[in-house]
């Protein structure tokens, strides 16, 4: 269940059954070092290996000056702890958000990478008038298309031999959710 929905400045806070999404903090940066420094978290991710502080004050930084109009993005808060991040970068022309999220390891498989998702993505339809919300992943990342796939999200297609992550090419998987299917699904 998502409450105060907004993407306001003011109020940039969804809360949800366990999670509070808000806007990430100086004092988020030990939270964030403590899982992102763990190489399978980042294994799929285009973040620095080895993970060190020094990239999780960056990340900070920037995500506190990352602009909420086109990029609003969340520290995932779990029982007073970041436990991971979620944002949509917004295309305000074509009326469509990129999704995107990460989660500490040791929170994978109880469904909190979904429940703030469902959260972001509801606001991005109900507060932003999206048209359409989209997120991909490398093919190999099974738990990130399960994500997508417990959204409601249509397989929309597999880019082949798509980007470099650490030297290998790899095929990136898309999947999207129209605003008129979320909403007959959410309600």
């Amino acid at each position: 269940m998502t409450r105060g929905c907004t993407m306001e400045t003011r109020q940039f806070e969804i809360r949800t059954d366990r999670l509070l999404l808000r806007p990430h903090r100086l004092e988020d940066v030990d939270d964030i070092f403590e899982f992102a420094r763990d190489p399978e978290w980042g294994r799929y991710l285009t973040v620095p290996k080895p993970y060190f502080r020094e990239h999780a004050v960056e990340f900070v930084e920037d995500r506190i000056h990352t602009s909420r109009e086109l990029w609003p993005v969340w520290a995932m808060v779990l029982e007073g702890r970041v436990v991971g991040g979620i944002g949509i970068e917004i295309d305000a022309q074509d009326e469509t958000g990129a999704l995107g999220y990460s989660l500490a390891r040791k929170h994978w498989g109880r469904g909190l990478a979904v429940e703030a998702a469902r959260a972001v993505v509801d606001c991005g339809f109900r507060e932003r008038g999206l048209a359409k919300v989209y997120a991909y992943a490398d093919a190999r990342n099974v738990q990130s298309l399960r994500v997508m796939e417990k959204l409601g999200m249509t397989r929309e297609g597999t880019l082949r031999s798509h980007r470099v992550l650490r030297g290998e090419r790899v095929d990136d998987v898309y999947y999207g959710v129209l605003k008129e299917e979320w909403m007959r699904d959410e309600g």
